[in-house]
């Protein structure tokens, strides 16, 4: 680890000239006592790096010099800096890695494309934390040590040893064959196979995780795209699920698709407005989700849905009707 530590601060000089000890240890996640040792071992290495003295002094590298990292095409580099601003990485424990990886990628630029690069990255915005409602985006917390035992169990090939916090159940170990790891909406998931039968866990839930000797008993390779498609319908077609017919404003419609399960029918209505045919999770769902969209849809059927609305609608009439 510490050879790519020393990598990337020398990535960092060339691209920002001058950093002082305390900028290069909150680049990098470390102190600033690391910093001055990596400096040193630098320095040894044959590496031009310097300090400047002074209130805007710090550490810089000779001009000129440059390391031997493979070069990239600007339509190229552009394209690995605007994946590598998504946050799929987060999920995954690999946001340091990226990190790493971006730098990199600008400096094997050549210098004449380096800054355009750069520039048209940051002119692109992938996954805002917010919508334009000022709704954040809410990330779950993946211990990284975790999500490394994971990365390592599937990579490996090796039977992984979980401590799974199940939704309103316990938690408790399982010993199970990964397979591989899906990030859906920044959520990450484990798919795995347990005593032979497919398993989904979600990343946010593991507690714990180790990665056992034993090969994991698993096919040598694996179509995940596939394989999450398969367990998504096995999701959708079981528990409780309720089916709803709806009218539903268009400008609501990715707000009702968001929330549904699945759609199962679709049209337009002469006024303008869908009428489609969703699944829910189960009853409460279904209520739930109708009622976030206000007068911008209306429940057709079941009609228990529909009274269960109306119901809910005359409390609220009733609570906010009474004279103070």
């Amino acid at each position: 680890m510490r050879a790519d530590r020393l990598v990337s601060l020398v990535l960092l000089l060339r691209q920002h000239g001058r950093l002082s000890a305390t900028a290069l240890a909150r680049e990098l996640e470390v102190s600033t006592r690391t910093v001055l040792r990596d400096i040193e071992a630098l320095s040894a290495a044959g590496v031009p790096v310097y300090a400047e003295r002074g209130r805007h002094g710090g550490f810089a590298l000779l001009p000129g010099f440059r390391t031997e990292l493979t070069g990239l095409n600007p339509d190229e580099a552009l394209a690995l800096l605007v994946a590598g601003s998504r946050r799929g990485a987060q999920a995954f424990g690999l946001g340091s890695a990226l990190a790493s990886a971006m730098l990199k990628v600008v400096d094997a630029l050549p210098e004449s494309y380096r800054d355009t690069a750069a520039g048209a990255a940051e002119r692109l915005l992938i996954d805002p934390e917010t919508d334009l409602l000022s709704r954040r985006l809410v990330d779950e917390e993946v211990p990284d040590a975790m999500v490394a035992e994971v990365l390592r169990a599937v990579f490996a090939g090796h039977r992984l040893r979980i401590h799974y916090a199940a939704v309103d159940q316990a938690p408790k170990w399982r010993t199970v064959d990964p397979i591989g790891l899906v990030t859906v909406r920044d959520r990450g998931y484990l798919l795995a196979t347990r005593s032979g039968a497919d398993r989904t866990y979600r990343l946010s839930r593991i507690l714990a995780a180790e990665e056992l000797a034993e090969p994991a008993q698993r096919p040598d390779r694996v179509d995940l795209d596939r394989a999450w498609q398969e367990r998504s319908t096995r999701f959708r077609a079981g528990g409780d699920q309720v089916a709803v017919l709806v009218r539903v404003n268009p400008v609501r419609r990715e707000d009702l698709v968001g929330t549904a399960l699945a759609v199962l029918a679709e049209e337009a209505d002469p006024d303008g407005w869908l009428r489609m045919e969703v699944t829910f999770q189960d009853p409460r769902h279904a209520e739930w989700a109708l009622w976030q969209l206000s007068t911008n849809a209306e429940a057709l059927a079941p009609q228990w849905l529909r009274d269960s609305l109306r119901n809910r609608a005359a409390a609220i009439a009733t609570r906010y009707g009474a004279s103070s």
